[in-house]
């Protein structure tokens, strides 16, 4: 598969297992009531409505705050399948499509409720990781990707220019 319609694939399916976890623990589980829902001894499910960015950050509490992070969503979906439709591997355009399922994800969020639905909380004794969802996961794993494409590329380059010399 190309690296285009590979990037779109992975977006889309981001995308749809971002929502279809949070219809389904929003409206189809009794999470809203009955949490938290321990998992392990170091997980549960429990409900936190975000109105800032990852982690947390730069909180949104008025109309206006809220539509930014949605058009800044929206712009950045945009400007990276854009960056998708260049990519010259199946590695950069699926993690690219991993960031701009979740920013969909989480704009619809927005869109939908006024916050972005958090539920997988991590932790261990006293360390707690913060309360994230599937399309946060995405955007994680998607800069990771490009972190490593970037090392990789660059090594190669590296390794061609060497063997050129």
């Amino acid at each position: 598969m190309r690296p285009l319609p590979f990037g779109l694939l992975v977006a889309v399916v981001t995308l749809v297992l971002d929502q279809a976890t949070k219809l389904g623990l929003l409206f189809l589980s009794d999470l809203p009531l009955s949490q938290p829902i321990v998992l392990a001894p170091f997980a549960q499910l429990v409900v936190v409505w975000n109105r800032g960015v990852s982690y947390g950050l730069f909180q949104q509490h008025t109309e206006i705050g809220r539509w930014l992070l949605v058009a800044v969503s929206i712009l950045a979906a945009a400007a990276l399948t854009g960056w998708m439709a260049r990519a010259g591997t199946r590695l950069l355009s699926g993690s690219l499509g991993l960031i701009v399922g979740g920013a969909i994800g989480n704009a619809i969020d927005r869109i939908a409720y006024g916050a972005v639905f958090d539920f997988v909380h991590l932790h261990a004794g006293g360390w707690s990781w913060y309360v994230f969802n599937v399309a946060d996961a995405g955007i994680v794993l998607g800069v990771v990707g490009l972190l490593y494409d970037a090392l990789w590329a660059e090594r190669r380059t590296a390794r061609e220019a060497g063997s050129d010399a």
